[in-house]
């Protein structure tokens, strides 16, 4: 048994804050949380500490929606909307990871900008390349951090470089669903881009694997208006764009991650929240995009789970609590329109759903309740409460607001610290 010593803060519920001020986290010896005490109880008196001092102890990120070969376009042409941004710049720059040699050196440091931000769980698309979708897996594994990692799936209206066939999708898949078959935390996750670039025998044969081998599935769904005029025209049939996946057999068979959802509300927000389909909200991205503000509290309320996700490169930063802030804030802007109808998001509430919601993905990830992973991030905030004499919330909101990567000491993933990954040049 291992114990830390800090000040402990976690979102059990999205309304609820636990705090303890010097208090103790149990951590047994398959990286599971034995319990949180206010004082070392007796049982526990011959264990090892860990004594973080005043330093706050919070879930470790969760990101569930991000593109792994965008890394180089971060920050680069947020002037554009989604399909004109994806020709002009992201086609271009995922083709370039044919080359594994390229691949590697950007991989490496994509994955030490997980590490450094304090994201240990991630959702993550690769592109159609089998070798450099296998190499960012391994270099995800051998960091010690955990991912879900999906080669991606298109073969129409797409540029022909970067097309590849529903056989060799299959083929890809089966190898990478081999390659880490015995891996503890890095899973293979089907990645059919979004309905437009797939034709419905690639998501036939994409759901025939779902249920074959019991992988989840991560998708892009109702991001922008013109998008989904384009999947009405794709697929008449369909009653809506989640339909249009539904129809295919990917949409909740198996657990599915679903990122934007900005327009998501009726028949499609009801097949979400009946079929357990994540809403992946990604707000930095939908406003870079111009794409719209997503109505969370409309999608919680309506019974869909949501996660959060920076979208790189729609989104311009890793930085998750970037990510809460610009939720909070997007939420303003729809508390504003819908006349006070639809309530902002409280802070509770967006740690809630970058850690306890977005972890749960993963399985029992996310909290410091019993029997959860020990998935933490330990922060030095000593700067930043200086000012006055702060309660630990607001000590946790200050540091969500104003925290920067540097501020954190310590990155902890199923129960093991994670040391700094090589970046490779």
């Amino acid at each position: 048994m291992k114990l830390y010593k800090a000040n402990i803060l976690y979102t059990p519920s999205p309304t609820q804050l636990e705090t303890l001020q010097g208090g103790y986290i149990a951590v047994d010896d398959n990286g599971l949380v034995e319990g949180t005490y206010a004082s070392l109880p007796d049982h526990l008196k011959d264990c090892q500490v860990t004594d973080l001092g005043d330093q706050l102890l919070i879930p470790a990120m969760n990101d569930l929606h991000l593109h792994a070969p965008q890394y180089c376009n971060t920050g680069m042409a947020m002037d554009m909307r989604l399909l004109e941004w994806l020709e002009t710049y992201t086609f271009p720059e995922e083709n370039r990871f044919a080359d594994t040699h390229y691949a590697q050196r950007i991989y490496s440091r994509f994955v030490h900008d997980l590490w450094l931000n304090g994201t240990m769980r991630s959702a993550i698309f690769a592109s159609i390349h089998p070798q450099a979708t296998t190499l960012l897996a391994d270099l995800i594994s051998n960091s010690g951090m955990g991912a879900m990692v999906g080669l991606v799936g298109m073969n129409r209206n797409c540029p022909e470089y970067l097309q590849n066939t529903t056989q060799s999708v299959v083929d890809d898949m089966k190898q990478l669903i081999n390659h880490l078959k015995d891996n503890p935390r890095v899973k293979p996750i089907l990645t059919p881009r979004f309905v437009p670039t797939c034709t419905d025998d690639m998501l036939d044969a994409m759901a025939q694997l779902a249920q074959e081998y019991n992988l989840p599935v991560q998708s892009h769904l109702s991001e922008n208006p013109s998008e989904i005029e384009w999947v009405k025209e794709l697929q008449p049939e369909s009653a809506n764009y989640g339909d249009a996946y539904y129809r295919h057999g990917l949409f909740g068979h198996t657990p599915t991650l679903m990122a934007h959802c900005v327009y998501t509300d009726g028949d499609e927000m009801e097949l979400m929240a009946r079929q357990g389909v994540v809403a992946v909200h990604c707000p930095t991205s939908n406003s870079n995009l111009a794409s719209g503000t997503a109505r969370v509290r409309h999608l919680l309320d309506g019974g869909v789970k949501v996660a959060l996700g920076s979208d790189i490169s729609g989104g311009n930063t890793m930085w998750m609590m970037a990510v809460m802030q610009h939720a909070m804030q997007v939420s303003k802007i729809v508390h504003a329109h819908t006349q006070g109808n639809e309530h902002f998001l409280s802070l509770n509430e967006v740690m809630w759903l970058a850690t306890k919601s977005g972890g749960s993905f993963f399985g029992k990830v996310g909290s410091f309740e019993p029997g959860y992973e020990f998935d933490a991030i330990a922060i030095d905030d000593s700067q930043l409460a200086a000012c006055g004499n702060y309660t630990l919330a607001q000590r946790l909101e200050r540091f969500i607001y104003l925290g920067a990567p540097t501020h954190i000491t310590h990155r902890y993933c199923s129960g093991k610290e994670v040391d700094e990954p090589t970046i490779i040049a």
